[in-house]
């Protein structure tokens, strides 16, 4: 099998792919994401996990890279990355609060020996519930989901700021669309239930 490479150094996605039960590598892409307000937030997500899987096509001559990102698209349909902060995510938790929002991730491979690539995204929707600013302090302090799109973790006490949750997969919501994934690693030869 052809070695495979997550260009991510995010301890979220790499949890993701071992549910594949597949070798691989994680490493640090060598890309700098801007975030373009002109393209769509699907647009933007396929275009920032391509350049992450392209970013590593020269140290890895011979692989499958796979790339991944995602945005954070609030109420009034503005896309928005990893708070950084607490005030940033205190603002945006607040914002969120008693609205839906919807999550984009981005999706990549690129075969590094022939350039064949694909891209593709998935999109989640997140119902949070009303909740007080004493509420949304207490789960910051608590969590501290500075690195993570729309500023908490739906695979830790996360989960207790939502109110209802619709998509086609539930771990594209955490960073990597495994049932894309599935389907795209097929297409590069790679069969995960072959015997």
């Amino acid at each position: 099998m052809r070695k495979l490479i997550l260009a991510s150094t995010s301890p979220y996605r790499r949890n993701l792919l071992k549910q594949l039960q597949l070798p691989f590598v994680a490493a640090p892409p060598d890309y700098v994401e801007e975030f373009d307000p002109q393209l769509s937030p699907a647009l933007l997500v396929r275009h920032l996990a391509l350049g992450k899987a392209l970013s590593l096509c020269e140290r890895y001559p011979d692989a499958l890279i796979i790339g991944s990102d995602q945005v954070f698209v609030d109420q009034r349909g503005q896309a928005l990355g990893k708070p950084g902060g607490f005030d940033a995510a205190f603002q945006q938790l607040k914002q969120m609060s008693g609205r839906q929002h919807s999550f984009y991730t981005g999706l990549a491979i690129v075969d590094s020996r022939t350039g064949a690539k694909q891209s593709d995204y998935a999109t989640f929707a997140v119902t949070l519930r009303h909740l007080s600013d004493a509420q949304i302090e207490n789960y910051l302090q608590r969590e501290k989901p500075y690195d993570c799109a729309g500023s908490f973790k739906i695979e830790g006490l996360g989960i207790a700021l939502m109110e209802k949750m619709a998509g086609e997969d539930f771990n594209s919501l955490i960073g990597l669309p495994l049932i894309k994934l599935v389907s795209m690693l097929e297409k590069f030869g790679v069969k995960i239930l072959a015997p």
